[in-house]
């Protein structure tokens, strides 16, 4: 991991304008870095350290942040769509109006994660911990929760239209308001600790 002096260096010689040009971060200790509203579209943070990192209103799509720690880090407002964070930890992470459409986030880590109003249609969850989460007024349609852990998440009015949540565990989660029309269901564990029959479609 490259030493976090060196990044400050190229930091503080770089506009936040010409960070755009630094595209290779693999590896980095980025940890409570401020990058806001910055322009990283594509940039590699492959196994980079941005623990309490400050990346709200930046545009990173197509990024990616495969087994980053992302630790407690604010992307709030950021566009992270079609994004590769899969490995990567998030737990108590800031993802608030965030932008994952279609991003691969297989196996995250968004433990106690806030992902308020959050956009993750289309998006990649298998296996992804979201325990404890707040996904309210999330738009999930068509996303893939395959085995995705869900339990006590908060999806109260949440948009699971078209999710697939086969093998979910949605045990003790807030189903309140939420619209699970065509979601698959398929053997998902649900709130009060049923299980569901392996062919159940929900479609109304």
């Amino acid at each position: 991991m490259r030493n976090f002096a060196d990044v400050q260096k190229l930091i503080l010689n770089q506009s936040k304008d010409e960070w755009s040009q630094q595209q290779d971060f693999s590896g980095c200790d980025l940890r409570g870095i401020e990058l806001r509203e910055v322009n990283l579209s594509g940039a590699n943070f492959r196994g980079a350290d941005l623990t309490g990192a400050n990346l709200s209103g930046s545009i990173l799509t197509n990024a990616n942040f495969i087994e980053a720690d992302l630790t407690q880090a604010n992307l709030s407002h950021a566009n992270l769509s079609y994004a590769n964070l899969c490995g990567s930890c998030l737990w108590r992470s800031q993802c608030i109006n965030t932008n994952f459409w279609g991003a691969s986030l297989c196996g995250v880590d968004f433990t106690e994660a806030d992902l308020n109003k959050a956009t993750l249609i289309e998006a990649s969850l298998i296996e992804a911990k979201l325990i404890k989460t707040n996904l309210t007024q999330a738009k999930l349609c068509g996303a893939i929760l395959l085995e995705a852990n869900l339990n006590e998440a908060n999806l109260n009015s949440a948009d699971l239209t078209w999710a697939n949540l086969t093998k979910a565990n949605l045990f003790y989660a807030n189903l309140w308001n939420t619209k699970v029309i065509y979601a698959k269901l398929r053997a998902t564990i649900m709130p009060e600790g049923s299980i569901c029959h392996p062919d159940i479609v929900i479609s109304y």
